[in-house]
């Protein structure tokens, strides 16, 4: 039981923290993103929420994976430090994005962010395979909002 309470744990503060670094999202959202150029390929609005709250809950599932099954304490510890770091920086990607309107600045973060998740993957993996993988649709997303990102600097420079 304990396991799950730490996954559980994990899970909650993941969609908490993603769901806090939305409010600076919110308002551009309707105010300052509709009147850029966006490449054909932006998908609506809607589809956002959905994907990074399934993403947030992938994301504590896995962490809380590593955090109960690392038999390697040091490793453990180094996969969790990596991916605090990754999870801090995709938080700072809407302020960079949304709430700077800075979309150059925040395509240089968001390859950071990708380096970051990548790495992440390759400690967590390690540690548990599934944690590992459960990671890889959060890689896929961000390397499509990674092009995104490019093609909206591109089309409004």
């Amino acid at each position: 039981m304990q396991k799950i309470l730490k996954i559980v744990l994990v899970v909650v503060v993941c969609v908490t923290i993603g769901y806090l670094s939305g409010t600076v999202t919110r308002d551009s959202i309707t105010t300052w993103y509709p009147t850029l150029v966006k490449p054909v390929f932006n998908p609506p609005n809607w589809i956002f929420a959905p994907v990074w709250t399934l993403l947030y809950i992938m994301m504590g599932i896995a962490a809380g994976l590593v955090w109960t099954n690392g038999s390697d304490e040091q490793a453990t510890k180094k996969a969790l430090g990596f991916f605090a770091i990754q999870f801090g920086l995709n938080a700072l990607w809407s302020y960079l994005f949304f709430g700077l309107h800075n979309p150059f600045l925040a395509l240089i973060e968001i390859i950071l962010l990708w380096l970051m998740i990548f790495e992440t993957y390759n400690l967590f993996k390690k540690i548990d395979k599934t944690a590992g993988f459960l990671l890889l649709p959060y890689l896929a997303w961000v390397s499509f909002a990674t092009i995104l990102n490019g093609s909206i600097w591109w089309l409004n420079k």
